[in-house]
C-alpha cells in the first residue's frame, strides 16, 4: 500500500514538472488517500499485535 502511494507521488511530481496540472493534482490526491489508509492500517495492526 505504501509503495502505491510512493508511485503516485512520483507520478504527481513528474506530471507537475511537465505541466500536467490536472493529472498531478489527481495523482497527489490518490497518494494522500493511500498514505492515510496505510497509516490507519498500520496503527490498527500495532494495536492488535500488542493485544496478543
Amino acid at each position: 500500500m505504501l509503495s502505491y502511494a510512493v508511485i503516485f507521488l512520483i507520478v504527481a511530481i513528474i506530471a507537475g514538472v511537465l505541466g500536467f496540472g490536472g493529472v498531478a493534482g489527481a495523482a497527489a490526491t490518490i497518494a494522500k488517500v493511500l498514505f492515510v489508509i496505510f497509516l490507519i492500517l498500520f496503527v490498527v495492526s500495532l494495536i492488535r499485535g500488542r493485544g496478543r
